[in-house]
């Protein structure tokens, strides 16, 4: 049998622990991942059971049962992370990847979860909603040392409820989650008849400011982001989010950017069940298409997936579902600059003429030269044409006859005759008339009554 003693250093009991030279023999494996595609669901293998999350291009971290314990291992270590087809960031995270893997466990579990340091600066690790003694609680030199680099720390503690709570550094923080360092964390209920669903789906939200052809956030911003992730991830990139028609469907989103995100689906109407503070009583909640996710706020929506078709998830934020967006572009819808710019081609041949008739010609359809490692501000393809869309954007994908734990991406959907919008081939409708002023209600009469003002006493 293996004792806290042979785990922990003399810090015993007060809070995270440094791992012993002795002890770091027994530390379970720390499994890397490198796709950026969601991983298939991770049944439990032992303990108790529970219905898994899917994580959006994601992944949940293995464990081991040690005793009544049950052991994770994170690597807080530089990554590379693409963003979407044609863009690798460089960034922060673990075990491989940005945002680190979903850790899931089950309410009234004991987990211990060992952290190696492999960053060049010391860092913490911050459980984000989770009820638990303070010593345990991550926030460097407030309640334990900082886990300097090539240590390795180790947190215990009991999962005293269930809930949707996210982790991050509490230390240099604003570099370090600027970076890409965050993950879920998936406590389920200890019964699992409460509140049950069919599938589960989980990411995180972050912001990030890297220059057309840089890999490297820049740390220091924080309004003008040109980069808006789900799981570190962006349009055309994102998974969608496959069911079966008639699925009781929850959706978990956790907000670590720097602003407030209106979560809107199209097709469907939700209600939100879930906060990083619990569940929502039944008698609180109420229905909506959209969910405003406050700064360092988590939100799960339910609902019934029971119109088949391909819906919309997305931020509301206009500028949120965009790409590589740069706010300063002046407006030039309107103008036509055709001279200036046929003057500018011959000395600049790439010079392209943007914005006189909107954003669109920066969609799919136009070929633009883009520097290295960046992407179109909008893009993506759709069965009836370019998207016109990025960052903050998937497609729920709701289909009948899916076997239970089918999540593989069934392409696009087939719609049913003279269900989608169509052009009209028949006479065109009357142009609309101006309609007459509106009559004076005073009437010319009064009018002429009324006196012309004042001049003189």
């Amino acid at each position: 049998m293996t004792s806290r003693r042979q785990f922990l250093s003399g810090t015993g009991l007060l809070g995270a622990a440094l791992v012993s030279r002795a002890g770091a023999a027994s530390l379970p494996e720390a499994p890397l991942r490198e796709s950026a595609e969601a991983a298939p669901p991770l049944f439990p293998s032992t303990g108790r059971p529970y219905n898994p999350v899917v994580t959006l291009n994601g992944w949940s971290l293995p464990w081991r049962m040690n005793n009544d314990w049950k052991e994770f291992h994170l690597v807080a270590e530089p990554v590379r992370r693409e963003i979407a087809p044609g863009m690798t960031a460089h960034l922060w995270g673990y075990n491989g990847q940005s945002p680190g893997p979903t850790i899931e466990c089950v309410e009234g579990d004991r987990v211990r979860i060992f952290v190696t340091n492999k960053l060049p600066e010391h860092t913490t690790i911050h459980w984000h909603g989770v009820i638990l003694p303070n010593g345990m609680d991550g926030v460097g030199g407030l309640t334990q040392p900082h886990i300097k680099p090539g240590k390795t720390f180790v947190y215990e503690f009991e999962m005293r409820k269930s809930g949707t709570f996210m982790y991050h550094p509490h230390a240099d923080e604003m570099v370090q989650m600027a970076m890409g360092m965050m993950g879920s964390l998936i406590v389920h209920p200890r019964d699992a008849k409460f509140m049950p669903v069919d599938r589960d789906f989980a990411f995180i939200m972050a912001a990030y400011d890297i220059d057309p052809g840089a890999y490297t956030p820049k740390v220091a911003q924080m309004t003008d982001f040109n980069l808006w992730t789900w799981n570190s991830r962006v349009f055309p990139g994102i998974d969608p989010l496959v069911v079966r028609r008639g699925d009781r469907v929850r959706v978990r989103v956790a907000n670590l950017t720097m602003t407030s995100h209106p979560i809107h689906i199209h097709g469907h109407d939700f209600s939100v069940a879930l906060t990083d503070g619990g569940w929502v009583p039944k008698s609180a909640r109420w229905p909506e298409t959209t969910v405003d996710v406050p700064v360092g706020s988590v939100r799960a929506f339910d609902f019934v997936a029971d119109n088949p078709g391909d819906w919309a998830l997305h931020c509301h934020k206009s500028h949120h579902v965009m790409n590589a967006m740069g706010h300063g572009v002046p407006t030039m819808i309107g103008v036509d600059h055709r001279g200036v710019a046929e003057r500018i081609n011959r000395l600049v041949p790439d010079y392209m003429v943007m914005g006189e008739r909107g954003m669109a010609d920066m969609g799919g359809e136009m070929e633009m030269p883009l520097p290295d490692n960046t992407l179109p501000m909008m893009s993506g393809s759709g069965p009836f044409g370019p998207l016109e869309m990025g960052g903050m954007f998937t497609v729920v994908k709701v289909r009948e006859g899916l076997a239970r734990n089918d999540y593989k991406d069934p392409g696009w959907y087939q719609h049913p005759a003279g269900t989608v919008a169509y052009e009209w081939k028949g006479e065109a409708p009357p142009a609309a008339r101006k309609q007459p002023a509106a009559a004076d209600p005073q009437g010319p009469a009064l009018r002429a009554r009324k006196p012309a003002g004042r001049v003189g006493h």
